[in-house]
């Protein structure tokens, strides 16, 4: 009898073993110079996905990472995400912290018909990339700032809050800073300015003093950069080994870890617009800097944006899955581009984040804050920007 009794119980356990798994690929830099970007991303994905898991899952199935290192290469990321559609068949994907990484890669999920919510990459061409009539669908969305609307909130700061017109632009080689030069060279044009140097260095560059020297002898009064932390930082501390004392004002990537901890004292006053700034100003991000520093063990985050921006493009894929009731792409995107459920996020509480032809959720500067680095972290430079996002 006994035989007979166990093949019954095995029979009435079945509906607890737990259901198959959705998966979901995260792809970024969690190696190298651009890794405090990736690793924060994450975190912070990881920190959605935990809660979402201790809430049953969504449609009753756990979410399980399918986490690989892109290393910030273009070529690498491409197979990497390969292999995620592939081999480890994920229904979706999140991450891409480098602009020239997401142009290389999101190609195979577009190919696949397969969303992917970028939660870092801020290249104005990313969403842009499968138009129609070519591409009658597009299955790219993103969370993070683009650096078109990036772009305007640092001219303003440089020309219209300081009254600066002579300015210099410092931008790498990647495709992230040639991108951001022309962002920053025709948001400047509509103001009738053209700065008066322009300088380009490679990854890495450990000595920009001769760029510095010429821009300082061009008259420049500020210096606009687009680049990633170690870089930036010898930028700050360039500028102090020749003693001009310029303000520093560029893209989110001037509140990495690694530009403030490499800059030091020569970063501080460092501007830069931010989507996410790591104080308490609500109860939903007072919870996720708990939650961050449960996790980690750390109070600190690395690169806060990235942390906030990954947690909140799992939420909204959740979301789409639910409201799908199905993890099959072209439903998942559908339901991206129409969502009807209010999404309590870190960055943002977002309504309708998306919709067929827009597949951005920050589409103005009235949606970020301008930082600054003060006493080796970032803060808001305004009064009132904390003000704006504690109402929001």
């Amino acid at each position: 009898m006994l035989r007979p009794i166990f093949a019954l119980l095995c029979l009435i356990a079945l509906p607890a073993i737990a259901a198959a798994p959705i998966r979901v690929g995260v792809s970024g830099p969690f190696t190298g110079g651009s890794s405090p970007m990736g690793i924060s991303m994450r975190e912070g994905i990881r920190i959605a996905a935990a809660e979402l898991n201790a809430g049953g899952g969504v449609l009753g199935r756990p979410i399980e990472l399918v986490e690989r290192d892109d290393e910030a290469r273009n070529e690498r990321g491409a197979q990497v995400v390969q292999q995620l559609i592939d081999k480890e068949r994920v229904v979706a994907g999140l991450g891409i912290a480098n602009t020239g990484v997401a142009l290389a890669s999101q190609r195979f999920y577009q190919q696949a018909r397969i969303p992917v919510v970028t939660s870092v990459a801020t290249g104005s061409l990313l969403t842009k990339q499968f138009l129609p009539p070519q591409h009658p669908d597009n299955f790219v969305f993103r969370v993070s700032a683009n650096d078109t609307i990036q772009a305007a909130m640092i001219v303003a700061e440089a020309v219209d809050r300081r009254g600066l017109k002579r300015v210099a632009i410092f931008h790498d080689a990647t495709n992230y800073g040639q991108l951001g030069r022309e962002d920053l060279e025709r948001t400047l044009a509509q103001r009738n300015i053209r700065p008066v140097a322009v300088e380009r260095f490679q990854i890495p560059q450990a000595d920009m003093s001769m760029q510095l020297r010429r821009a300082r002898d061009a008259g420049a009064e500020a210096v606009l950069t687009y680049g990633i932390g170690p870089e930036l930082a010898q930028i700050a501390n360039g500028m102090a080994r020749i003693n001009w004392r310029a303000p520093l004002i560029g893209s989110w990537t001037l509140a990495m870890s690694n530009f403030i901890d490499n800059a030091g004292p020569n970063g501080e006053g460092a501007r830069m617009p931010q989507t996410f700034i790591p104080e308490a100003t609500t109860a939903r991000r007072k919870a996720f800097l708990d939650a961050w520093k449960n996790a980690t063990g750390s109070p600190r985050i690395p690169v806060p944006p990235a942390a906030a921006q990954g947690y909140d493009s799992l939420l909204l894929l959740a979301a789409a899955i639910r409201q799908a009731g199905s993890t099959e792409g072209d439903r998942i995107r559908e339901a991206l581009e129409n969502l009807d459920e209010k999404i309590d996020g870190v960055v943002m509480t977002y309504q309708r984040p998306f919709t067929r032809e827009r597949h951005e959720t920050i589409t103005s500067v009235h949606d970020i804050f301008m930082g600054e680095v003060r006493n080796g972290q970032v803060v808001f430079a305004y009064d009132e920007d904390r003000r704006r996002a504690s109402a929001r």
